[in-house]
């Protein structure tokens, strides 16, 4: 297309972090791509209010992959772009609505899962692409999945992370069970919440952050993004969010995620467990962390139960981050066999 340079990069296959001792008996593991910068990025109008952020970086000629980011809300980042080889892949990554660099940010109108897997076929045809692999972690797998059932044609193939499917117990989860495994990070999260309230945290945290105290909203955007962040690795760590970009982004995040816990929990009867005879002939790898506290493994089996032909990785030291080095790898070889499919 006009105006873009082809990237020219030799490398076949992804870098790899020195190998371990001989007692540790652990597979080597593939680390990420170099940086690389977008060659082609805009806004797309999906409708009167949202307009999206979308970038392509990689090779403009080669076989098109999009990134399908968590949350909902979390957006895209550049190490996104890091998990593909841009001498093969088209590298399409976009902020979902309401999320990242996509405006306005936080914005919860009109925004559930059917307008976002409309939104991504209008990207795909804005893009004039005829199919694509399809790449998404936790919320990400949730939307690759039904934008895959509604357009199984359009999907080359599915590198699903995480597996999370937006059902009620999966959240009540979220909100209560993780106490079980980071019973700090629980409690600096309810902290804030009255005793009397503590029941009910779903409705206590929505009446905060669309309430019109900014700087309890603020609060209330922080402890869910910081209580995430927690208990999302294997190894813990803390964040600080202290920049205006950073608190800004948690609102978004937190806004996000908590609109979609009240008002887009998929009920058993439309469970996307339901699209597997649609899902079945599309090739699928899932790959799961053992320790993934954010979305415990139970939801992965099930699905791997009733998807035999979809290939099953569980990490036995993962945990819920894309991120985690073991994680990291899994998905890296994960897009290298998805090279072989056309």
């Amino acid at each position: 297309m006009p105006g873009w340079t082809k990237i020219v990069k030799t490398t076949s296959k992804p870098p790899r972090v020195p190998a371990p001792s001989a007692n540790e008996r652990q597979p080597p593991l593939f680390d990420l791509y170099p940086p690389i910068a977008p060659y082609s990025s805009g806004f797309l109008a999906v409708d009167d209010t949202h307009n999206l952020y979308w970038e392509q970086s990689g090779n403009p000629d080669g076989v098109p992959i999009v990134l399908l980011h968590g949350g909902p809300g979390a957006g895209a980042t550049p190490t996104h772009r890091r998990f593909f080889d841009p001498a093969h892949y088209r590298i399409i990554i976009f902020d979902q609505r309401g999320a990242g660099r996509s405006t306005p940010l936080g914005c919860t109108d009109n925004n559930n899962l059917p307008h976002l897997v409309d939104d991504i076929e209008k990207l795909r045809t804005r893009l004039n692409i005829e199919r694509w692999h399809i790449f998404g972690g936790s919320w990400g797998s949730t939307l690759a999945m039904a934008y895959a059932a509604a357009h199984p044609k359009r999907c080359i193939s599915l590198v699903l992370r995480g597996i999370f499917l937006m059902e009620a117990d999966e959240v009540e989860w979220f909100l209560y069970g993780m106490r079980m495994i980071f019973p700090e990070a629980w409690e600096r999260f309810v902290s804030i919440i009255p005793e009397h309230e503590r029941g009910d945290l779903l409705n206590a945290y929505h009446k905060r952050l669309n309430g019109d105290d900014k700087v309890a909203q603020m609060e209330a955007a922080l402890r869910w993004a910081l209580y995430e962040g927690a208990c999302a690795s294997l190894l813990p760590h803390h964040e600080t969010l202290t920049s205006d970009d950073q608190r800004n982004h948690a609102l978004a995040l937190a806004l996000l995620e908590c609109h979609y816990f009240k008002h887009n929990v998929i009920p058993p009867d439309q469970s996307l467990m339901k699209s597997i005879p649609v899902l079945r002939n599309i090739p699928t790898t899932i790959v799961h962390g053992r320790y993934d506290v954010i979305c415990p493994i139970r939801k992965a089996y099930d699905l791997h139960l009733l998807w035999p032909e979809a290939d099953y990785v569980v990490v036995p030291d993962g945990g819920h981050s894309a991120m985690d080095p073991a994680i990291r790898s899994r998905l890296i070889e994960a897009v290298e066999h998805a090279k072989t499919l056309r």
